[in-house]
């Protein structure tokens, strides 16, 4: 059965009950050990894993299997005893000197699914190329397992709070002063993830009153993806409209990805917080170095550093390419389009607890509302309006929708605009002659066709998007 199981964008997923089971965890947890194993680079006797998991279905369980294959392999595991955010995972890396990080999660997917994360020693989200090697020993020999009584007596195994240190953490890079200078209300969005109450928490020493909603776990989400975009923020709006808070903050289901929504209720996508996180950098923060973005993300981010004079990269889609730069670069912040965050200081990994926080520090540093904040980015920076569309696409569907996509490289004009480049490293991109832009790509984690458009108006990205669902439909 080598094979089988391949990781994605960000980590494997599958169908809880079906891929997604406890065998094939187990199968997961003996290649990386495996890997470890034979890797050079790691001496036997200080290899360490830290093991985390999320609130879906089936994901403490798998923690325990993979900590009981990793001890029976001689490798010591750090094993969360609470659901927590990825990146408290990648935080405890880096904390105990560990040689990688596995967090159990499917992230923003669907709770039918569950998945597998894997973090780099360095606190981030690891490269394909590692993730190609393990895919190659999945299966390659039968997975062996011992008991947590026999993982401790072996001091093999160890079970401790990884939250609180994060935390922590997460406080000292903060402008603590600056946020109890607040007096403001605002409403948190858990989405029945592993953001739980951990905002109100930091929080709790400032005069901001915040309210969170969904932070009980749920392993169905309460039925509702647990990704932070509008159609599934439809309560949060509406409390905020009702009961006037500054701001809006919603976290995905495992709280590494941010989005956010205005005093009246209105959705802030994470390509206008990332603009506006920048700008906080650069003239509060009195920050300076290059910006990361990916080839669907916003065209806002290139207008700002090059006002700013600020380098540039595009990378694809997912946050591994990110943190890869994060690591060899001198990089202030960078994003992904789904709304992950990562910055200068920091972990090389996104944080959509942290982002959602500097979004708070932001409010008290300029004194305005975050609708006047979008305001004023816009009137300096020109419009962009940015919009997606995912369309269902199975994997047998698959061949056909990539055959329809790579047959648009002959256009010559998109509703009438020249195509005055073309971008297909990760999916296929057209730069129109207005400065517009759309981007077909499937997406790594899910089976959909996403759609990417940006105009300088709503109607014309809703028909730049309406014209890119006809040409790839059946």
């Amino acid at each position: 059965m080598p094979g089988k199981l391949r990781f994605g964008t960000d980590g494997w997923r599958a169908i809880v009950g079906e891929d997604f089971n406890l065998e094939n965890v187990s199968a997961v947890a003996q290649a990386v050990a495996d890997y470890l194993t034979e890797d050079r680079k790691q001496k036997t006797e200080n290899r360490k894993i830290a093991v985390g998991y999320d609130t879906r279905r089936l994901s403490k369980e798998a923690a325990q299997v993979i900590s009981q294959v990793l001890t029976a392999n001689k490798i010591k595991v750090i094993l969360s005893d609470r659901p927590l955010p990825t990146q408290a995972v990648s935080y405890a890396v880096r904390r105990y000197s560990c040689s990688a990080g596995i967090m159990v999660t499917a992230s923003h997917n669907p709770a039918r699914f569950n998945g597998i994360k894997l973090k780099g020693e360095f606190g981030g989200s690891v490269e394909s190329e590692l993730t190609g090697k393990i895919e190659q020993l999945i299966f390659r020999r039968q997975a062996v397992k011992i008991s947590f009584a026999e993982g401790r007596k072996k001091k093999l195994l160890e079970i401790r709070n990884l939250v609180s240190g994060y935390l922590k953490f997460i406080r000292a890079y903060l402008k603590m002063p600056l946020l109890k200078q607040g007096r403001f209300k605002i409403l948190v969005d858990a989405m029945h993830g592993t953001a739980d109450s951990y905002i109100a928490q930091i929080l709790k020493a400032t005069p901001i009153q915040t309210t969170t909603i969904h932070q009980d776990f749920d392993s169905t989400f309460g039925g509702v993806k647990p990704e932070p975009i509008a159609a599934c923020l439809g309560p949060a709006a509406a409390l905020i409209k009702r009961r006037r808070f500054a701001l809006g903050l919603a976290t995905d289901g495992d709280a590494d990805r941010i989005a956010a929504l205005d005093e009246h209720g209105k959705f802030i996508s994470p390509q206008q917080i990332l603009a506006l996180l920048l700008l906080h950098f650069i003239r509060y923060r009195k920050l300076k170095g290059a910006v990361v973005k990916t080839i669907a993300g916003t065209s806002l981010i290139e207008r700002i550093a090059r006002k700013h004079r600020l380098p540039v990269y595009e990378t694809p889609v997912g946050f591994k390419h990110i943190s890869l730069l994060m690591q060899t670069k001198d990089i202030l912040i960078g994003g992904e389009e789904a709304g992950g965050i990562g910055f200068k200081d920091y972990l090389p990994e996104r944080d959509g607890i942290l982002a959602g926080l500097l979004l708070v520090e932001m409010l008290i540093a300029q004194k305005k509302s975050i609708s006047a904040l979008l305001k004023a980015l816009h009137q300096e920076f020109g419009p962009a309006c940015y919009l997606r569309r995912d369309l269902r696409c199975l994997a047998k569907e698959k061949v056909a929708v990539k055959t329809k996509i790579a047959a648009l490289r002959r256009l010559k004009n998109f509703l009438g605009e020249k195509i005055t480049k073309i971008k297909d490293y990760d999916g296929l991109k057209f730069y129109l002659a207005s400065g517009s832009w759309i981007l077909f790509r499937l997406s790594g984690t899910e089976p959909l066709l996403r759609i990417y458009a940006e105009a300088q108006s709503l109607s014309r990205a809703k028909e730049l998007l309406k014209e890119g669902r006809r040409l790839v439909s059946p």
